[in-house]
């Protein structure tokens, strides 16, 4: 067994370091299928080996200044209900079921995974820089300072407040929508969710994508440990010498992602794993899915 938990580890700890989710996806089918555990053994120990990979492999990126740890904390505390709710759900859930239903998490993770691999760099850059053009007495016009070294024309008392009004509320719908969404993901699959929360942090929080990698770690783990302590004591047996030689590869496979993090264009990592994750989404299905209906 250990023979195979520790290359499987390593390869986990690689993405999550790299891509600040989307390896963890894998934890649960590689000890289903290839460490012979239970769907419920499997989504319990995963939270174990997803929640320390994720806070080990964020050391990396806070010395590299790539995490923000009050959004982070902030994010990870507005999923604890979720985590909470989804760990409850997953205890009543049938195991066959519980495996379609994350051979189709597989799908989805894949998707966003592409997507955010062909969204053009610029679209998470800095805003851009204006240029003003001031017209002096003479009437001639002149380039002048941009719009950062210019003071604000005064807002009418309608337009602006009533705008940032709206976009603040709209931001914060969806940054409570995300987290109950990856909470309840991490509590009922025993995933780490990154592939939701890397995104939702770019959007709606308009981090460069650097930074939502490395804060998306933070939030894993609080997730992970709100949905292991909800899981203790629910009579779930667990080999610990397994899980521990898993943990360590994959924390190995951590320092070794995020180092490639910053020196390969993450694109080619995500497109490649991407065609691996969905050809164990599909064993998975193949597995489990006949045995639903």
């Amino acid at each position: 067994m250990l023979a195979v938990a520790v290359p499987v580890g390593l390869l986990i700890g690689l993405s999550l370091g790299a891509l600040g989710g989307g390896g963890s996806i894998l934890t649960v089918p590689a000890l289903v299928y290839l460490l012979s555990q239970s769907p419920r053994q499997a989504t319990t120990g995963s939270l174990i080996i997803v929640g320390i990979t994720a806070l080990t492999g964020m050391a990396a990126h806070l010395r590299a200044g790539r995490v923000r740890l009050r959004q982070g904390a902030v994010f990870g505390v507005l999923g604890v209900a979720g985590a909470y709710a989804g760990s409850r759900l997953s205890a009543h859930a049938d195991p066959n079921a519980l495996l379609a239903g994350f051979s189709a998490l597989m799908l989805v993770a894949a998707a966003a995974m592409v997507r955010r691999a062909r969204r053009p760099a610029a679209s998470v850059a800095a805003p851009t820089k204006v240029t003003v053009r001031a017209r002096s007495a003479d009437g001639a016009s002149h380039r002048g300072a941009t719009a950062a070294d210019e003071p604000p024309e005064p807002a009418t008392a309608r337009e602006e407040p009533a705008s940032g009004t709206d976009a603040g509320t709209g931001r914060a719908i969806r940054v409570v929508a995300a987290a109950s969404v990856v909470g309840l993901l991490t509590g009922f699959f025993g995933v780490g969710g990154g592939f939701v929360i890397v995104p939702a942090l770019v959007l709606a929080l308009g981090f460069p994508m650097p930074v939502a990698v490395g804060t998306s770690l933070l939030v894993i783990a609080i997730n992970s440990a709100v949905a292991l302590l909800t899981r203790l004591g629910g009579g779930v047996h667990l080999d610990w010498g397994l899980l521990a030689a898993f943990t360590a590869a994959a924390i190995a496979g951590s320092f070794a992602g995020s180092r490639i993090a910053s020196r390969v264009d993450p694109r080619r990592l995500t497109l490649a794993f991407v065609v691996l994750l969905v050809a164990v989404a599909a064993y998975t299905a193949a597995r489990s899915v006949p045995h639903v209906f």
